[in-house]
């Protein structure tokens, strides 16, 4: 494979951001890609590399965008005989097999509010291999002491947190709000419901929930990004400290990442054309 497309493989992980590797892993005859030719398929679907090109390849484009709509690859065959039943329009008489493999994104999660359950919540996500970020508006809580293996610290009021989060070459996955000041975690959530399409969610009791909603609609949010706030927000496993909140975090991300994608069937009936979140 060539280092040019390992290199961008590896940037593209680095910055959270999906791709498919599609790879010919068979190859018999006279045929244009020959064992090994790879082309990466990014998520804007811009390509780097080649399988050959021809209908060989928008074959194989294709097969990239459904892979990554449903996070799932696959092995397929082709015959390259276009005088045969089922062949591409081809003359090149060989055939070929072509490898197509999802890359998804493990995650990125931001953190607002650097206090107790931010910093055991950063503990387990360095134990998972999950990139986080962390983000406050007081700088001794997002200093490398507390979380020595953030990605980015920034150290900003609320109100800007959705232009950082815009602004930055990362793609976050998911933000958890777990401030220090209700108001706070509202002003944030205010700025990043409408721009952020991956999962917001805000650690509250049923009260502060829906207090923070109520507080949204009168901010002119329509229901449909006030409805996207999450909360409460880990799987119920009882816990009330912080490593035990935490633990119920992380818990709840590694389930979302692990669940599997619906069938085919599900996906055509209901439109699904996305990337799954992680």
């Amino acid at each position: 494979m060539e280092r040019r497309i390992l290199r961008e493989a590896l940037e593209l992980s680095e910055h959270h951001r999906p791709y498919v590797l599609v790879q010919v892993v068979e190859a018999r005859g006279s045929v244009p890609g020959k064992m090994g030719t790879a082309m990466l398929y990014r998520d804007d679907g811009t390509t780097l590399g080649t399988v050959g090109g021809a209908q060989l390849e928008e074959r194989a484009k294709l097969l990239a965008r459904e892979a990554l709509a449903t996070g799932r690859g696959g092995l397929h065959h082709f015959e390259l005989r276009a005088w045969e039943k089922g062949g591409l329009p081809s003359l090149c008489g060989g055939s070929v097999g072509l490898a197509v493999s999802y890359v998804g994104v493990r995650g990125h999660v931001l953190l607002w509010g650097g206090g107790h359950v931010a910093q055991a919540l950063a503990r387990q996500l360095d134990l998972l291999d999950l990139d986080y970020s962390i983000a406050d508006d007081r700088p001794e809580y997002v200093g490398p002491e507390l979380f020595p293996q953030a990605r980015q610290r920034w150290i900003c009021p609320p109100e800007e947190l959705a232009s950082r989060v815009e602004g930055s070459p990362d793609r976050f996955t998911r933000v958890y709000l777990l401030g220090y000041d209700a108001k706070k975690d509202e002003a944030a959530a205010a700025g990043l419901l409408p721009v952020f399409p991956g999962g917001v969610g805000l650690i509250a009791s049923r009260t502060k929930a829906e207090l923070t909603r109520r507080a949204l609609r009168s901010r002119g949010l329509p229901e449909e990004h006030v409805a996207r706030l999450r909360s409460p927000i880990g799987l119920p496993l009882g816990g009330v400290t912080p490593a035990e909140i935490a633990l119920s975090i992380a818990a709840e991300i590694v389930q979302e990442i692990n669940e599997p994608a619906p069938p085919a069937e599900e996906e055509a009936s209901h439109g699904v054309s996305g990337v799954p979140h992680a």
